[in-house]
This record gives C-alpha cells, sequence and structure tokens, in this order.
C-alpha cells in the first residue's frame, strides 16, 4: 500500500516533501543561460534537486501549475519530472487539486493515475462532495492514494472551511463523507491512502485536528514562508510520523540563503529543515 511505503519514508529519511513548483524565474540566470531551451534547463533544474536531496527527504510533490502554465513545452517537463522521479524509486505527489463528478472525475484520475503524467499521490478538492471523489478511490487497490483538501495553509480557509453545518465545521464534515472509506482501506501502521491536506500554520486548532482526522495520513504546507513551524508541525504528527512537510520556495531558492549553487544549497536546506523538525519531536 502506497501510505504505507510513504510511512517508511518518513521512519527512514525524516518528514521534508520538496515541492518542485518551480517557476523559470527561481533558475539562477547562469544556469538558465546554459541551455538552448528554457525547458530543458527547467528539467535539468528539477533533475539536480531531486539528485543531491532524495535519500533525505520522504518524496516529492510536483505542482502541476507551474508546468501548465508554460503550455505543452511545460507539461513535457512535467511528465519528465514525474517519470525520472519514479524510475529512481521515489513517491511521488502530483499537485493536481482536481475536482468534477462522474465520467469527468474518471478522466481525471486515468490522466494521473496512469500513462504520461502517472503518480502515486494526487491532491483532490472535495468541495463538490463524495462523488466527486470516489472515481479517485477506484484506484486506491492499484498502489494509488490522494490527498484531499480539508484543512488548508491559507487565511482564507476559514471562509468555508471553518463555518459550522449542523454541529461541525465544514472540514469535519468532509472527514464525515469520507470516514467510511478510511476505515475500509487501513494500512498496517493505521492509515488510509485517503489522507488529507492540512496546513501547519492552524496552530490553535492542530491537536484537535489530528484527533478528528483518524486515519488520515497528512500532506502539510504553510512551513516556512507562510509562518509555520517545526513545533506546529509536531501538533499534527502521532507518535513522530503520520505526515509529511512540504517545502517549495524554501528549498528551491535555498540558493539566495547559502549562496551556493542551487542544488548544494537546496540540500542545506533541507537537511537544516529536517533536523529541525526532528528536534521539534523529540522534546517531550
Amino acid at each position: 500500500m502506497i501510505i504505507d511505503r510513504l510511512y517508511e519514508a518518513v521512519e527512514k529519511k525524516g518528514h521534508v516533501c520538496v515541492g518542485l513548483d518551480t517557476s523559470l524565474d527561481y533558475i539562477p540566470k547562469d544556469f538558465l543561460n546554459k541551455f538552448a531551451s528554457p525547458y530543458d534547463a527547467l528539467f535539468e533544474f528539477n533533475k539536480r534537486i531531486i539528485d543531491t536531496t532524495e535519500d533525505v527527504v520522504a518524496c516529492f510533490k510536483v505542482q502541476i501549475a507551474y508546468y501548465e502554465a508554460l503550455g505543452i513545452e511545460g507539461m513535457k517537463v512535467y511528465s519528465k519530472t514525474v517519470k525520472y522521479l519514479k524510475s529512481r524509486g521515489n513517491i511521488v505527489i502530483g499537485d493536481i487539486k482536481r475536482s468534477d463528478i462522474s465520467d469527468t472525475a474518471k478522466m481525471y484520475a486515468r490522466a494521473h493515475f496512469e500513462g504520461d503524467f502517472e503518480v502515486d499521490l494526487i491532491t483532490v478538492n472535495p468541495y463538490m462532495g463524495i462523488d466527486s471523489i470516489i472515481p479517485f478511490l477506484e484506484y486506491v487497490d492499484k498502489e494509488k492514494g490522494i490527498f484531499v483538501l480539508v484543512k488548508t495553509s491559507n487565511p482564507s480557509c476559514k471562509d468555508l472551511q471553518t463555518l459550522y453545518a449542523g454541529g461541525k465545521r465544514v472540514f469535519e464534515r468532509v472527514y464525515d463523507f469520507l470516514k467510511p472509506y478510511i476505515e475500509k482501506n487501513l494500512g498496517k501502521y493505521g492509515y488510509s491512502p485517503i489522507g488529507a491536506v492540512v496546513g501547519c500554520t492552524n496552530s490553535d486548532e492542530a491537536l484537535d485536528i489530528r484527533k478528528k482526522l483518524n486515519g488520515m495520513f497528512f500532506l502539510i504546507p504553510g512551513y516556512g514562508a507562510q509562518g509555520g513551524g517545526a513545533e506546529d508541525v509536531k501538533r499534527l504528527l502521532v507518535d513522530g510520523n503520520g505526515g509529511v512537510v512540504n517545502s517549495s520556495r524554501g528549498i528551491l531558492l535555498a540558493y539566495k540563503k547559502y549562496e551556493d549553487d542551487f542544488d548544494i544549497a537546496a540540500r542545506k536546506e533541507v537537511l537544516r529543515m529536517r533536523e529541525e523538525i526532528t528536534n521539534a519531536i523529540q522534546i517531550p
């Protein structure tokens, strides 16, 4: 089960998820200018980040919007990146945040769990209801998984996710309709391949959220640039596991902080982040 593999990756290599949300603007100009095509530079930038961090991170997340914005050539880079990641045995999250119903949702699932864009897990938006999620669940038995947007890290998540409906907050209602599917598909460590996106910027609610979303492995955004820290992450874990912490800009642009080659700087930032989270977990 893919979620067991992810749990074990966290145990072995730490909590960091490298976000390859790569903008051409992030690529150092001297590196970019070495290539005849910016698309070649984009892939080689990703490749060097992967090569220098894969032994110290649990997984990688590739945000599709950065590649869609570059058109057909950008999507070719997306495909090359996820294929390269998988060829090296890495766990890959496609950050696509899709949502639709019926046959359309089935096509989204097919597009990202098969073929040129195949990944291990994808992010999905549940706010059209359970029928927008079920088509993706058909792939759970094929070693795939999803991260459902539940309690996100953006400030305006309160516009919808924390509103009360029938005595519960909307994000709790999302868990309620997912619960039968979660309990049906628990892995050997007690987590389902139906996970949740939960931001670490909700520190006052973190312990309550972790308790309520039982059986869901967390993809945790909001670390660093959005204000979340290691202590916030700790509250979202159970016995030091049960979640991966995404960082994108903080890692991809680490060369501006360390004044080193971008790939070496990325590794330094991953190691710093990993150590910070590990140290927070170990403090009672």
